[in-house]
C-alpha cells in the first residue's frame, strides 16, 4: 500500500489537463439504455503555476469534468473554470490571488497596513472566485461553486465558463455553502455567513425559486432565478468574533438543520492575517472545550424551534439524509473528533506522512451518527435527564437538562465513510441506504461502499490499484425500490498501465454493470451532480 500511496500522492497533487473536445470512451459490459444524460464533476485540477506553487489541495484552480451518457456510448470532456482568478495567475504565470490555504506572493490587496476591520472589508469582497469544489443548480443554471461569495456559471453541454456571479448582489452575506438542497418543486435552499460590512453577523438562510415567475423578459436576463432570491431567516451568531465553519446543512419537508459547530472561524486572526502572514485556512480553530448547538429551523415561516438541542463537540463537513418521524427530527452526518481532516491536506503534510508512512490512524476517523431531535415532546411530563426519544430502533438520546435544554447523544450507524450520496428522491424523507468513499486510508479511499441504515451492514467495490471517486446514485425510470438504480464513480489508478474509467454498479448488489475507459488523463475530483437528458 506504501508505493500506491505514493503514486496517488503524485497523481492528486500533478496538473490536469484539459480535454475540451468530447472523447469517446470504450464501453465494456453494458450500460442501461435508460441511463441518459450528464454527470458534471467539479474538483481542483492546477497545482503549479509558472515557479509557484499551491499549498493546499483544495487550492489548486477548479477543473471541470462531464461525462455524457448517451445510446450505451459514453463521452468525456474536461475544461478549466475560466474564473477571474484563473485569468489572473495565468496572466500573470505565477499566484496571485490567495486561496484557502496558500498566501499569494505579493498579495493583490495593498493595504495592508490598515486598520484590521478596514483591511477585513477589503479582503472579503475581492477573495478569490476558483469555485472548486462542486456544481450547483438554481433555476435552469449551473454553476461551479466553492464556500464563498461568488459563483461562476458555466454551460454544461460545453463546459464553458459564461459569466461570474456576486451572491451580495442578491442578498447580504460573504460566504456561502456549495451543498444546497433542492425541494420536488425544484427550488434551491442554501445558506451562508454574513461576517461584516453587512449589519449584525449573521448565519443566512436562503431559497432560490425553481422559476423566475415574477420577472419580464426572463430569456435575456442574466441569471433570473437568483433573481427572485428569498431570504428565509437569519441567525445570529454564538460568538460575534468565532462564527461557525459549516460546509453543508440538512434539510426535511418542513425544517432546516443547521449545525452550529465548535470549529470557528477567528474574525480577529482573520482581520490580520495579510498582516501577519497567514491564510484564512490558519484563523479556523476547533474548540473542544466547547458543545455542539443543533437549530431546526421552519422553512415556511423562517423562525427556529424555541428548544435548545446541543450535543459534544464534533467537526462535521457532510450531512448524509434528515427527515420527520412521529414527532421527531432526524439526521445523520459525518463527524470527526476534531478537524485534522483538513490539515492532513496541506500538500505538505500530504508529502511527510507518505514519507513517514503514517496512517490513518493519525487523523481523526469520520463516523457516521444519528441525531434524533423530539421536537414534540411534553416537557412538563418528564424528569430531568430522561431520555425524550419515543422512537423505536434507535440508540440515539436527548436527555432534559434542568435550564430547559436538551443534551442529544448519537447512535453510530457507521465507520470509516465520507462524500455521503444517497437516492435524492428521498432527501428529506425517511430511507434506509446511502453510499460513500470507503475510508480505510487517507487523503484518498480505494473502495466505495453501500450501507444499509437497518441492517448497520454494508457491501463495497473495490479493485487494485484503483481509486474511486464520490459515487453518484442515479434512479432507474419508475423505481419501486429506494436502491432501484445505478451508481457511477470516477475511477482513476495510480497503475501506469490502467488508463482511468467510469464505472457503472448496480445499486442493489453493488455489482459491475459496466465501465467506459477512456483513453486521456482524468483528474480526481470532489463532489458534482447528474443531469437526465430531458433537463
Amino acid at each position: 500500500m506504501a508505493e500506491s500511496a505514493d503514486n496517488l500522492e503524485a497523481i492528486l497533487c500533478r496538473n490536469g489537463t484539459e480535454t475540451p473536445e468530447p472523447v469517446k470512451a470504450e464501453v465494456s459490459g453494458t450500460i442501461p439504455p435508460w441511463l441518459q444524460g450528464t454527470l458534471l464533476r467539479n474538483g481542483p485540477g492546477l497545482f503549479t503555476i509558472g515557479n509557484s506553487s499551491y499549498d493546499h489541495w483544495f487550492d489548486g484552480m477548479a477543473l471541470i469534468h462531464s461525462f455524457t451518457f448517451k445510446d450505451g456510448e459514453v463521452y468525456y470532456r474536461s475544461k478549466f473554470l475560466k474564473s477571474d482568478t484563473y485569468k489572473k495567475n495565468i496572466t500573470a504565470n505565477r499566484i496571485v490571488v490567495t486561496e484557502f490555504g496558500t498566501l499569494s506572493v505579493p498579495d493583490p490587496c495593498k493595504n495592508i497596513f490598515s486598520k484590521a476591520f478596514t483591511y477585513l472589508l477589503k479582503v472579503i469582497p475581492n477573495f478569490t472566485d476558483n469555485n472548486l469544489i462542486n456544481i450547483i443548480r438554481y433555476g435552469d443554471d449551473y454553476y461551479a461553486s466553492s464556500e464563498i461569495q461568488y459563483i461562476n456559471q458555466i454551460n454544461p453541454l460545453t463546459l464553458d465558463t459564461t459569466g461570474r456571479v456576486n451572491y451580495r448582489n442578491h442578498i447580504a452575506l460573504n460566504l456561502a455553502t456549495s451543498h444546497p438542497h433542492y425541494d420536488d418543486e425544484g427550488n434551491t435552499y442554501n445558506m451562508g455567513t454574513a461576517i461584516i460590512g453587512l449589519g449584525k453577523p449573521k448565519y443566512v438562510i436562503f431559497k432560490v425559486p425553481a422559476h423566475a415567475t415574477d420577472l419580464k423578459d426572463k430569456k435575456n436576463l442574466k441569471n433570473p432565478a437568483l433573481k427572485n432570491l428569498q431570504q428565509i431567516c437569519s441567525i445570529p451568531f454564538r460568538s460575534t468574533l468565532f462564527p461557525s465553519y459549516f460546509h453543508s446543512f440538512g434539510m426535511t419537508e418542513n425544517y432546516i438543520i443547521f449545525v452550529e459547530q465548535p470549529f470557528k472561524l477567528d474574525i480577529v486572526r482573520l482581520a490580520t492575517a495579510q498582516i501577519r502572514g497567514v491564510t484564512w485556512g490558519r484563523c479556523l480553530k476547533f474548540d473542544q472545550d466547547d458543545n455542539t448547538l443543533f437549530h431546526v429551523i421552519n422553512k415556511k415561516t423562517g423562525k427556529a424551534l424555541s428548544t435548545k438541542f446541543y450535543g459534544n463537540a464534533f467537526v462535521v463537513f457532510h450531512h448524509i439524509n434528515a427527515y420527520e418521524e412521529d414527532g421527531h427530527v432526524v439526521f445523520d452526518l459525518i463527524t470527526y473528533k476534531d478537524n485534522s481532516l483538513y490539515d492532513m491536506f496541506y500538500i505538505k503534510n500530504m508529502r511527510e506522512n507518505r514519507t513517514s508512512n503514517k496512517s490513518s490512524k493519525d487523523i481523526s476517523p469520520p463516523i457516521c451518527q444519528r441525531f434524533v431531535l423530539p421536537i414534540n415532546a411534553d416537557f412538563k411530563g418528564n424528569s430531568l435527564g430522561s431520555n425524550l426519544v419515543t422512537l423505536e430502533n434507535t440508540s440515539s438520546t436527548a436527555a432534559l437538562q434542568k435550564d430547559g435544554s436538551v443534551y442529544c447523544t448519537p447512535e453510530t450507524l457507521f465507520q470509516g465513510l465520507e462524500l455521503p450520496e444517497i437516492n435524492y428522491k428521498y432527501n428529506g424523507k425517511k430511507y434506509r441506504y446511502f453510499y460513500g468513499s470507503r475510508v480505510e486510508w487517507l487523503p484518498q479511499s480505494n473502495k466505495i461502499a453501500k450501507v444499509d441504515t437497518a441492517t448497520k451492514t454494508h457491501i463495497e467495490w473495490t479493485e487494485e490499484d484503483c481509486f474511486p471517486s464520490e459515487p453518484k446514485f442515479v434512479a432507474s425510470p419508475g423505481a419501486v425500490d429506494e436502491d432501484d438504480g445505478v451508481v457511477l464513480s470516477s475511477v482513476v489508478s495510480v497503475n501506469p498501465q490502467k488508463p482511468p474509467f467510469m464505472l457503472v454498479l448496480d445499486a442493489k448488489d453493488f455489482t459491475e454493470i459496466a465501465r467506459a475507459t477512456i483513453n486521456f488523463p482524468v483528474h480526481l475530483d470532489l463532489h458534482g451532480l447528474f443531469i437526465p437528458q430531458s433537463s
